[in-house]
């Protein structure tokens, strides 16, 4: 064959590569998968409201979906909570002793609950009064730990059914439970039962920064400075 017979050459494409004279089929590439838009604060709102009448639980006033337990109602509560797929995402307690406005009864706990899915959440209100106990939500999620030892340590409330309540932040001698409004924090020391105690003025200053406070440590990132990028020696027998 002549390789000079223009009736023999191949077409050529665009990389200088023959091609067959029978064109290959049109790739069609496939369609981009979108995922669904997340559902509007207002729509899942909504849907929290109606969840809410669903398990016959009342409703607070509060600016998220918020509904009130009792006590002995409140692992019926959140047993349903995750059989609907919820999970326990935080818990916190607050004392509404010097509040403005009456409530009934002096403690709050609040268990953040949240849908990892569908990304509901709400919370149930717990109202407790000084020394009222409140069951553990660690037998439904293990995330309850942590979560009601903090409370306890700092708001002293009980949690009954919790396999170890015991401090989490203060040291174990460390009378009272500084989260309380009516825990002595002004200018009178607190007082631990060895004898110690915790001076106000200098954790306020060693929080802020404007001196070396407890420890002897300003902190740079408080003041907003790298000089003190590592801190001093403890003072021999421990800070002054």
């Amino acid at each position: 064959m002549d390789p000079l017979k223009p009736g023999d050459a191949k077409p050529m494409g665009r990389e200088g590569v023959a091609q067959s004279s029978t064109s290959a089929a049109p790739v069609v590439p496939s369609p981009i998968q979108v995922p669904p838009a997340a559902p509007s604060r207002d729509v899942t709102s909504r849907d929290v409201t109606g969840l809410i009448a669903e398990l016959g639980l009342t409703e607070d006033h509060a600016a998220e979906p918020t509904a009130l337990v009792t006590p002995g109602d409140l692992h019926r509560a959140a047993q349903a909570l995750k059989d609907h797929g919820f999970m326990l995402m935080d818990t916190v307690g607050i004392d509404y002793s010097t509040y403005t406005e009456p409530r009934p009864k002096r403690f709050a706990v609040l268990h953040n609950i949240y849908h990892p899915r569908d990304h509901r959440r709400l919370f149930l209100r717990v109202w407790l009064d000084d020394g009222e106990v409140l069951p553990s939500l660690y037998p439904i999620w293990r995330a309850a730990n942590y979560l009601e030892r903090e409370v306890y340590d700092l708001m002293g409330v009980t949690f009954t059914g919790h396999p170890d309540l015991r401090k989490v932040l203060t040291p174990d001698d460390l009378e009272g439970h500084p989260l309380r409004k009516d825990f002595p924090l002004g200018e009178t020391p607190t007082l631990f039962r060895d004898g110690r105690h915790l001076d106000p003025a200098a954790f306020r200053a060693g929080l802020t920064g404007r001196d070396a406070g407890l420890t002897g440590y300003r902190g740079e990132l408080r003041r907003g400075r790298g000089e003190d990028r590592l801190p001093p020696v403890m003072p021999e027998g421990g800070p002054k």
